[in-house]
């Protein structure tokens, strides 16, 4: 062998054992010496170091510089070429529309029956079953706002997601690759990055304790703003004020109906039941909604059950009155029915219980 070719051979053989070092040195050192080493990442690093999460490596939500092969190569490049070029690097790094469809998946590695529920909710709804709505489309023009709650995450506008933007179509997908992203992904109420502790064996040596004095769990949900490319802890979010008439509705003490109502909010006048409002009233005012609602699977059907005996007060049995918990095409919306609703005349008085034996 020449020494050419000897010494190519070398360098190469070098390159690789030095890379490959490199590349395991990365995969296993501690995030603060890798990932969390570079100023960007340090604020994203620190909270996960205090959260729930702080046990799964960075890589298991990530992934690593070759995950998606060639594709990771090129994003990864492209940081680098931003980080040295101009404009300067933004304050902090924000994951794209398509990473973070991509941690749905992921999510689901370690979450599987809350995306199994979340799968089945109105929550999956994918871009081309809201934005190639027809019906929808016919009553209410396509338009930025939309984005608010269907596709927090675009990097850009609604015309570039459908055209024509009119009532008339008919309407297509600007790019058909969007199609079937969700609009409502995981992290579009949870962050993963948020301080909070591990779920913990309780204290068995009082076996008092391990029920009644238990600290209690906070769940942990919140709002992303595409406006502000921040998710807001629902404890942050404004209460709604919502009016019925003169008279303003009694809210929920749960701060996670803050996010529901971003979403499920009534016309700029703040009227009851207008837009797509759902804030309870008549004989369920000031209930949550989680109170009927499975707080992924949105399920009501065994909601009666929670709080109810089988039987109202006016001795008709609660899951088979005429409202829209019963049928969706009954004329009582379950989220603000009034006994009155049905009871036009007045009210009858309650009926005594029977009791057996």
């Amino acid at each position: 062998m020449s020494k050419t070719k000897t010494l190519s051979f070398l360098v190469i053989l070098i390159v690789v054992v030095g890379g490959l070092s490199g590349a395991g040195y990365w995969h296993m050192a501690a995030p603060s010496r890798t990932c969390g080493s570079c100023h960007e990442i340090v604020p994203a690093h620190d909270l996960w170091a205090e959260s729930p999460h702080r046990e799964v490596a960075c890589e298991e939500c990530h992934g690593t510089a070759v995950s998606n092969g060639f594709h990771s190569l090129w994003q990864n490049a492209r940081r680098v070429r931003v980080h040295v070029g101009e404009p300067p690097p933004p304050a902090s790094i924000r994951l794209t529309e398509e990473q973070v469809v991509e941690m749905n998946e992921r999510c689901r590695g370690c979450h599987e029956r809350e995306y199994a529920d979340w799968l089945s909710s109105g929550h999956s709804a994918t871009y081309s079953d809201i934005f190639l709505n027809a019906k929808h489309n016919q009553m209410e023009q396509p338009m930025d706002d939309c984005l608010r709650c269907h596709g927090m995450f675009l990097d850009g506008n609604i015309d570039d997601v459908v055209t024509p933007l009119d009532n008339k179509g008919p309407w297509r997908m600007v790019d058909p690759l969007r199609a079937k992203r969700p609009v409502i992904p995981c992290l579009a109420c949870h962050e993963v990055h948020f301080k909070g502790q591990p779920a913990t064996r309780p204290d068995y040596s009082d076996p008092k304790l391990a029920a009644s004095r238990r600290p209690a769990r906070v769940p942990r949900a919140g709002f992303y703003d595409r406006n502000e490319k921040s998710l807001f802890e629902a404890a942050s979010l404004a209460v709604p004020v919502v009016r019925h008439g003169d008279r303003a509705l009694q809210n929920s003490t749960d701060d996670r109906q803050r996010v529901c109502v971003q979403c499920h909010a009534p016309s700029a006048l703040r009227l009851a039941g207008s837009s797509d409002d759902r804030t309870p009233r008549g004989v369920h005012e000031g209930l949550s909604c989680l109170a009927c609602h499975n707080n992924h699977s949105l399920d009501a059907r065994p909601s009666c059950k929670e709080c109810h005996p089988r039987l109202s007060n006016c001795g008709l049995d609660v899951e088979k009155m005429d409202t829209t918990f019963k049928t969706a095409q009954s004329g009582h919306n379950v989220h603000w029915v009034g006994c009155a609703e049905c009871h036009p005349k007045g009210v009858p008085p309650r009926k005594p219980r029977r009791t057996d034996g």
